[in-house]
């Protein structure tokens, strides 16, 4: 998922989770988490009192807390409403998702773009559409905007003739703060980006398998790629478009791509090197995924509370569909907070597919 904001509130709103029960709706009072506006309400049983789950009053403990529909059935179970949040109101939350979108669209823009000039466009005070971007998105917009600008320019590196094009390009107002924001975003040197990894010697080798076609390379340091496709050509041209100018050349598999081969057939613990380029951000996600036991899965909110960073859910999910390695790095194991599958970058089948035979085993 990019984070480059192209669609509408309707759009937004559709990410939304269903917090059908009261354990997704305990995550999103932890994280308070925006997109649960107007869901749902809860009750506190010691003091009497029912808020919105974006309350910023102090968290509750878990077994003093009751789960409610509406206003009107918390009030009629014998509670009041929050003075502070004030949940009997009518809630702002559509108003303030239609901000966050213009908000969005408006730090996408070529040049400088100040959080200060967005705000006054759209008649908010600064330190409130902080407050409220950080909310829904899980970042500042500066730092929403720095990650569209490095995304933006790495989309870009593969077609360029230098560095300084895609700086300028890309939106940046200066080489030099190119050359940052790439770095601390996508954590990559820009010209080993834009030359396509040169001198890199990357090995691979193809095996069929019940899930299709799987292709395994790896660098000196480690496995740098996994991914399924139907066919075998279809494989090779994902790995070259991720290596453009290194060697990849297809070469005697050590033991470790069989137990890899086996693990995809009959679920089991894997331990190989890794040689995975990401965000730090991204590393962090794909390190915790590893730490999902066989058989078991975790929600979005879940992997975005363990790494310390409840509102980040999304970008949790675009961290899960950028991990270029299957498998390996488990991001099949990570679904919906209703419990139903999300998208998988080597189709939603094979996830199941994964998902099944993890659970069997």
């Amino acid at each position: 998922m990019n984070l480059q904001t192209t669609t509408d509130l309707q759009a937004v709103d559709s990410a939304r989770n269903t917090f059908a029960n009261p354990e997704q709706r305990w995550s999103a009072l932890c994280a308070r988490d925006a997109s649960a506006e107007g869901r749902f309400v809860y009750a506190v049983v010691t003091t009497g009192v029912f808020c919105r789950p974006g309350c910023p009053s102090r968290r509750p403990l878990r077994a003093n807390v009751r789960f409610f529909d509406t206003p009107a059935l918390a009030a009629q179970a014998g509670f009041r409403p929050c003075k502070r949040c004030r949940p009997d109101a009518a809630p702002a939350a559509s108003s303030t998702l239609q901000a966050i979108v213009k908000a969005c669209r408006m730090l996408e823009a070529e040049g400088a773009v100040r959080t200060e000039q967005v705000a006054e466009q759209l008649g908010l005070s600064p330190s409130y559409l902080v407050r409220a971007f950080k909310r829904a998105m899980g970042i500042t917009p500066q730092a929403y905007r720095r990650r569209v600008l490095a995304e933006r320019a790495r989309d870009g590196l593969a077609g360029a003739s230098s560095v300084t094009e895609v700086a300028y390009s890309a939106g940046y107002a200066s080489a030099s703060r190119f050359y940052q924001g790439i770095g601390r975003e996508l954590g990559m040197d820009p010209a080993e980006a834009l030359a396509g990894a040169p001198g890199k010697r990357v090995q691979y080798a193809v095996r069929a398998c019940s899930l299709g076609t799987m292709l395994v390379a790896w660098t000196e340091r480690g496995v740098c790629e996994v991914c399924f496709e139907d066919e075998e050509d279809a494989a090779i041209a994902t790995l070259r478009s991720r290596f453009p100018a290194a060697s990849c050349a297809p070469t005697a598999a050590p033991g470790w791509v069989d137990q890899l081969l086996a693990a995809v057939e009959r679920p089991q613990p894997l331990a190989v090197p890794l040689d995975i380029r990401g965000t730090a951000f991204q590393q962090r996600v794909w390190s915790e995924l590893q730490r999902i036991p066989l058989g078991e899965t975790r929600t979005y909110t879940d992997v975005a509370c363990a790494i310390g960073e409840p509102r980040a859910v999304r970008a949790v999910a675009n961290a899960c569909a950028r991990n270029p390695v299957a498998v390996v790095v488990p991001c099949h194991r990570v679904v919906r907070s209703d419990g139903a599958l999300s998208g998988y970058r080597w189709g939603r089948a094979r996830k199941q597919e994964l998902l099944r035979r993890e659970r069997a085993r």
